[in-house]
């Protein structure tokens, strides 16, 4: 494996960083960031400087105006947009759209490509993804899913309830998982303007910064055509996989940006704070918390590329990115608690960025299934000789 920068990845990789030092990161503090996420209208705004800028939804292939980058490309990219938690929604890069953006290329028709797909790549709808249920539905366990789709002619009759549905407020349209009568689960799209589908209630949460907040979904005898099935009948959860090992590994990417910036901030602080006649950095206990986060940095970005590359070689990478997600999202989560604990009171208030940080990253240890399952998982897979 050759981990070195191609001097175009080099160049996209600075050309990234100071658009977002200097075009995203001023917006930090604007005030139509609510505590369900940055309001549409910054969302346009932002969006509309990537556009600018050429960054806009790079992931996406040329054919929808993306730069088709490969996924070691992608883990560059992405940590550094994740480095201001405006970036991902910037670069139209966040969950649960850039997920969705790379399902729908795979499995989506030509037709629905261009009703749904396209206008999403282009930043000018967004979209969500409708699996996770409230008990005893769906979580950890898919099989658990309760929504159900039962046949009438040529359309699908949808009824159940969804919850912790990232984005769903504004979205422009859903996919949506649920259970057929032979018990197998299928993907439906529709889009979200309908009456059959109410949005409860937002759900108040850690995080503030997913677009359209996570909300409660609910499904009364939805129709929806044959023709807006997602890929084929019967094969909802091996579509999910196709869509997951990705997306848990692109979490993991902006995330590691988020960890490093709280890093950088806590380190800038360490320089020049003085306390006890000497530079705070300088006191063993805060030096050893520092070199604890570079060694942590250094190791998940070894591990996401390590995944990258596997992704890129065509394999599903579902065990390693499996594995990944908890080490990352472990990793990242040491990072900024230290990074708090250095900054003393200024950690634990806004008047420095990682006070955000912290709230918004302790959810990614739950987020794309809790570690607890990861390990669980390849525990089994282990006993059973699957791996080694």
């Amino acid at each position: 494996m050759d981990f070195s920068l191609s001097p175009d990845l080099q160049a996209l990789q600075q050309k990234t960083r100071d658009f977002i030092a200097q075009q995203v990161i001023p917006y930090e503090r604007d005030p139509r960031q609510t505590p369900h996420g940055p309001g549409e209208a910054l969302r346009q705004e932002l969006v509309a400087l990537a556009r600018g800028t050429g960054l806009l939804t790079p992931h996406a292939s040329p054919e929808f105006g993306g730069l088709g980058l490969s996924h070691v490309a992608k883990a560059v990219v992405f940590e550094e947009a994740g480095y201001s938690p405006l970036g991902p929604v910037a670069l139209n890069i966040h969950a649960p759209d850039e997920g969705n953006i790379h399902l729908m290329e795979i499995v989506a028709t030509p037709e629905q490509k261009e009703r749904w797909l396209r206008p999403l790549a282009e930043g000018c709808t967004r979209s969500c993804f409708a699996m996770t249920e409230p008990a005893p539905g769906a979580g950890s366990d898919p099989s658990m899913l309760q929504t159900t789709a039962v046949r009438d002619g040529d359309h699908y009759v949808i009824n159940g309830t969804k919850w912790l549905i990232t984005g769903a407020e504004g979205a422009r349209f859903a996919i949506i998982m649920a259970r057929m009568e032979d018990g197998s689960a299928t993907m439906f799209l529709s889009d979200m303007d309908r009456p059959e589908i109410r949005l409860e209630r937002l759900m108040d949460s850690l995080d503030s910064c997913f677009t359209g907040g996570h909300g409660v979904l609910h499904f009364e005898n939805l129709r929806v055509p044959a023709a807006d099935v997602l890929g084929e009948i019967g094969k909802g959860f091996r579509y999910a996989q196709v869509r997951l090992a990705p997306a848990r590994l692109t979490h993991c990417m902006r995330w590691l940006g988020a960890a490093r910036r709280a890093h950088d901030t806590a380190l800038a602080y360490a320089r020049q704070r003085q306390a006890f006649g000497k530079r705070l950095g300088e006191h063993e206990g805060v030096g050893f918390m520092l070199a604890d986060n570079a060694m942590d940095l250094h190791n998940t970005r070894l591990a996401i590329w390590h995944c990258a590359w596997v992704l890129d070689q065509g394999h599903s990478g579902n065990r390693e990115s499996s594995m990944t997600k908890v080490t990352a999202s472990e990793a990242a989560w040491r990072i900024v608690d230290r990074s708090v604990q250095i900054l003393g009171g200024r950690g634990v208030t806004g008047e420095a960025i990682v006070e955000r940080i912290f709230r918004d990253l302790r959810a990614f240890r739950i987020y794309d299934g809790p570690s607890e399952v990861h390990r669980w998982s390849l525990a089994s897979k282990l006993l059973e000789g699957k791996i080694s």
